[in-house]
């Protein structure tokens, strides 16, 4: 079949299109920033890989296009949308070609509002490693499986098995029945917490075989064979545990393992994945080998260097609980933070707003700074009705050091006329592939001699 993605540059559509042209399929692209000349790489890759791209005007839609792919992000009038309905296309939207995909198959659906990306990486990679030969599907990039001619967020194989990621912002997760799911948290984002617990009760109750379920949420009892993990209780629980900057070591019925990745969040991302791949059968001894050799996920609290005694780190926070997360962890290493944060979308920071607030207010301590950027704005149609100096403003009423400004490079002049030896510097945001490009300047731009840039 022939397939054209309207939005290919999103993680999950970029990772979906990949293993369709890799199973011999025809796939074109186009988006937005493709058209903007924003996030080539990506776009570079995909081309490299055999999936052409496209101005988004229509042109795309090529004769013999079997079928076009939509994210929910896709506004009823975008121009190959409207071209594919004149066409007569049938339309199938991404999270419905996910499930067509994997509800046939031995699946491994990893779910939740927080650290998803991260575990369902892990999980994936394992296998892999460990000859399993799985079909991975990420929202992000897997670090061990990036290269300067692979994206990295998808990988196909020829077994039976598939790990994906579920993703519940459009409430697409509630479509998945895989042989097993994991849930790793429930948190604020996207929509109403009531909302979210019982879109996700409804994805454990379409799993199949067994759930893999952060203990927290364990008062509620399901029909199928539930495994239940946590730092404090669960079927799988660490003792022992110690924690770095640079990662942290603990001890599961008497195995040793070493992460890679720092916060108690990758480490309660880690124990889903070993409740995960031990449900599978998987010996102890190989998962801690493995799981050893796990580089993380790109822009997931990512250390990108030290420059002058000063750290940086690039991460995808954008809602409240991960915020607070990343903030809590590098709070601990460093005497004080240097924080730029951009928010994403105007109406999911209208709805999360007053959490947004109370977060930074509750995590930021007098000595740290922040920088907030202007919300980012992808395209299409939206209300602009919330402004990133809502929620500057009644951080300063509170004497916190916040500040507000929609150019980036002023903000890296003022991160290098502030920051000092010992510093710990954190750019957050989400969806945004232009940030890391904004880290790395940062770093350039400490790196320089001339300290007043």
């Amino acid at each position: 079949m022939r397939y054209h993605f309207v939005g290919l540059g999103g993680s999950g559509m970029s990772s979906l299109a990949q293993i369709l042209r890799a199973r011999g399929h025809e796939v074109s692209g186009s988006d937005r920033s493709y058209d903007r000349g924003v996030n080539l790489e990506l776009f570079c890759k995909l081309a490299s890989s055999g999936i052409p791209l496209f101005a988004q005007d229509g042109e795309g839609l090529k004769e013999g296009v079997d079928r076009v792919v939509i994210s929910s992000a896709i506004e009823e009038d975008n121009p190959d949308l409207t071209k594919a309905y004149e066409k007569g296309i049938p339309v199938i939207r991404r999270a419905e070609l996910l499930a067509e995909l994997t509800n046939q198959t031995t699946s491994i659906a990893v779910a939740g509002t927080s650290g998803k990306t991260t575990t369902c990486g892990m999980i994936g990679y394992v296998l892999h490693r460990l000859g399993w030969d799985p079909t991975i599907i990420n929202g992000g990039i897997i670090n061990n499986f990036a290269s300067p001619n692979f994206v990295g967020n998808a990988l196909n194989g020829h077994s039976d098995l598939v790990v994906f990621e579920a993703d519940e912002s459009d409430g697409s997760v509630a479509l998945y029945q895989p042989e097993f799911g994991v849930l790793t948290n429930i948190e604020l984002d996207h929509r109403p917490l009531r909302e979210l617990e019982e879109l996700f009760i409804t994805f454990l109750e379409g799993v199949k075989k067994t759930i893999i379920l952060n203990a927290e949420y364990s008062s509620r009892s399901f029909s199928k064979n539930t495994i239940t993990f946590g730092l404090k209780r669960g079927n799988i629980s660490p003792y022992e545990v110690e924690t770095t900057l640079k990662g942290s070591s603990f001890k599961i019925g008497g195995i040793s393992y070493r992460l890679n990745l720092i916060g108690f969040h990758n480490l309660l991302n880690a124990l889903a994945a070993i409740a995960t791949l031990k449900t599978l059968g998987l010996k102890d001894e190989e998962i801690s080998k493995a799981l050893e050799c796990f580089k993380g996920i790109r822009r997931r609290l990512e250390y990108l260097g030290e420059v002058k005694g000063i750290r940086i780190f690039d991460d995808y926070a954008h809602n409240p609980d991960k915020i607070r997360a990343s903030i809590s962890v590098l709070r601990d290493y460093f005497e004080r933070l240097i924080i730029i944060f951009q928010p994403h979308g105007y109406q999911p920071t209208k709805f999360l707003k007053d959490r947004l607030i109370q977060t930074f207010k509750e995590n930021l301590r007098n000595k740290d700074i922040l920088f907030v950027g202007e919300i980012y704005y992808a395209g299409g149609t939206t209300k602009k009705d919330i402004s990133s100096q809502d929620l500057v403003g009644p951080l300063q009423e509170e004497g916190r050091k916040v500040y507000y400004s929609s150019n980036r490079e002023e903000i890296i002049a003022e991160v290098v006329k502030r920051v000092q030896g010992g510093d710990g510097v954190l750019v957050m945001g989400a969806r945004d592939e232009t940030l890391r490009e904004f880290s790395l300047k940062i770093i350039e731009a400490l790196s320089s001699e001339d300290t007043s840039y």
